[in-house]
């Protein structure tokens, strides 16, 4: 089918299909922290590394090292405090930005 002046239409047949995923961890690619309206602060004196904060975590900005919370990484925290809700010793607060 053309639609003319070189625009060419495809047929529903042709279309690739909704909801597919054809490239996995794409979200690294693109540095979405600027979208935040509330930033994450971490209190290591009161972390005692139960690490639930971890798997809550969308956006994988929680950083670690040797298997311990260290902070959050900025460029991709969107700033929904998940990570605050979630940890029962009050040691991430939350600040608006």
């Amino acid at each position: 089918m053309n639609a003319g002046k070189g625009v060419k239409l495809v047929s529903w047949k042709e279309i690739t299909h909704g909801s597919h995923v054809f490239e996995a961890g794409s979200a690294k690619n693109f540095k979405t922290g600027d979208w935040r309206s509330h930033m994450p602060i971490f209190k290591e004196d009161k972390c005692k590394q139960c690490m639930l904060c971890f798997p809550v975590c969308p956006d994988s900005a929680i950083v670690l090292d040797e298997g311990k919370m260290t902070g959050f990484n900025l460029d991709f925290c969107k700033g929904c405090l998940v990570c605050k809700v979630t940890c029962p010793f009050d040691a991430i607060e939350g600040v608006e930005v």
